[in-house]
């Protein structure tokens, strides 16, 4: 079931990781998060087997050493791959759900597509929560794969994510920079609820939605300090790197 548009007081980044002991968006992580009682965001690739894995980056070198596309890869050859030099592996989607599965902890889940495959990840995504035990929601840069959850799980609640490309390109095509920095999407999206970079909020569209009241979330806070002020502010802070005092 979806969260009918709330999103959670807050949510451990790509698990409650711990450098270098605990990688991020492993499931060493993910326990670390259910067992301090913290709901999670995480994000979710389609790879070449059709497999869904959980891993942020399109390429796989910062967090395993090996270089190469991820979607690329089968869930065989991730097998052999290990995350920061600890032992743990890339999870797969299953994985991270059956650890939350019956605690109660809603999931931020960001839909991570490439190379034009947002409609047949976000379609194997809604299959598999279509008989998920627990709250969750789903979010992502791609306005497309959100229209797709939208038209195969209708009741979702949706996100769209956005930040400041124009200051910060991150390979986009400028066109490209002014469409997702102002969600220009968003009237056909309709999204739930906005997650933006946190240091890009005082950028108008940011700065607009805040005003409308719309449901926001930031990302990614990592100091306590940043924390307070989303909290005092009405933000949804992500957050990672400390214990947040609830």
């Amino acid at each position: 079931m979806g969260m009918n548009g709330q999103l959670a007081k807050h949510y451990a980044h790509r698990g409650f990781h711990d450098k270098p002991a605990v990688p991020e968006n492993s499931l060493a992580a993910f326990s670390r998060a259910a067992s301090h009682g913290y709901p999670v965001e995480f994000d979710v690739h389609l790879i070449a087997d059709g497999s869904l894995v959980v891993f942020h980056d399109d390429d796989m070198e910062r967090e395993t050493g090996v270089p190469g596309l991820l979607d690329d890869m089968t869930l065989e050859r991730l097998s052999a791959l290990r995350l920061e030099g600890t032992d743990e592996k890339i999870p797969t989607f299953d994985e991270v759900l059956s650890v939350f599965e019956d605690t109660g902890l809603p999931l931020l889940i960001e839909l991570k597509p490439s190379r034009g495959n947002h409609k047949e990840l976000a379609d194997k995504v809604c299959e598999r929560l279509s008989g998920y035990r627990g709250e969750y929601v789903l979010e992502s840069f791609d306005p497309r794969a959100l229209l797709e959850v939208r038209k195969v799980a209708p009741d979702t609640c949706v996100g769209q994510l956005a930040q400041d490309f124009i200051k910060k390109r991150d390979g986009v095509k400028l066109y490209q920079a002014v469409i997702l920095k102002y969600m220009m999407y968003n009237v056909l999206v309709r999204p739930d609820f906005i997650a933006y970079r946190f240091p890009d909020i005082g950028c108008r569209p940011a700065k607009s939605a805040i005003k409308r009241g719309v449901p926001f979330a930031v990302w990614t806070i990592d100091t306590p300090r940043d924390y307070r002020y989303a909290i005092e502010h009405g933000l949804v802070p992500i957050f990672e790197r400390f214990e947040p005092k609830v």
